[in-house]
């Protein structure tokens, strides 16, 4: 009888780091979910709830990983979550290529969302920053811009904020130091906010595994339903 081809030694060596990674990212779940953090979401969601029932929309911004999670959290909420439902408003200001290397080459990239917040916000709108420092410039200097436009902002950040903190009305600054870790808790994070603001939104058409608040996004299995993202 052919013996069964057994693994070798590196191959264990890696799935045990491997799973040493996924324990260590369950242990920060089950760490944040009983964090203050947790408050600074139901306050995003509420602010995000609130804005959209009275016609506002969001504008979302970040670089590098930060720029795909802005365009993954406008996917969700453009399309849907977790059940169908009405689009809601949500615009990536990294997603326009054209107006990204045009402003930047012509007068620097410390602007390049600035800009778009003075062409496309409006009081009662939501301006989210999403910078992993906190420190971005052109994050910074948009947040800035939206309140002396009369926007609410929204910062999803690290441990402390960094200088994006003073024009945030709430900040999500994750109590983490790895930027890996910080980005594993951002995306958990928004998830949590889609799931609530469309359960609260839209409750007309609740979806059986639907969560209605952060704590419950963060300790729920994964949906089952297939989706795109």
């Amino acid at each position: 009888m052919k013996a069964s081809p057994q693994p070798d030694k590196g191959s264990a060596i890696g799935a045990s780091t491997i799973a040493s990674l996924f324990q260590a990212t369950a242990r920060n779940l089950e760490l944040i979910a009983g964090n203050p953090y947790i408050a600074d979401i139901e306050r995003a969601i509420e602010l995000l709830r609130s804005r959209f029932s009275a016609g506002g929309k969001l504008l979302v911004f970040g670089n590098g990983r930060s720029s795909a999670d802005a365009q993954h959290i406008c996917g969700e909420l453009v399309g849907r979550f977790m059940h169908e439902r009405k689009p809601l408003p949500a615009i990536a200001l990294s997603a326009n290529s054209a107006v990204l290397t045009a402003w930047s080459n012509d007068y620097g990239f410390d602007t390049v969302f600035s800009r778009q917040i003075e062409a496309l916000g409006r009081p009662g709108d939501v301006a989210w920053g999403i910078s992993i420092s906190g420190n971005s410039p052109n994050v910074v200097e948009a947040l800035r811009i939206a309140r002396t436009r009369g926007l609410a902002t929204i910062g999803l950040t690290g441990n402390g904020g960094g200088r994006m903190a003073a024009w945030c009305d709430v900040l999500m600054g994750v109590p983490l130091t790895e930027t890996p870790r910080i980005q594993e808790v951002h995306l958990v994070t928004y998830h949590a906010i889609c799931g609530a603001v469309e359960s609260h939104l839209f409750p007309e058409r609740p979806h059986p595994r639907e969560a209605v608040s952060a704590t419950q996004v963060l300790d729920s299995a994964k949906p089952s339903v297939a989706r795109g993202f």
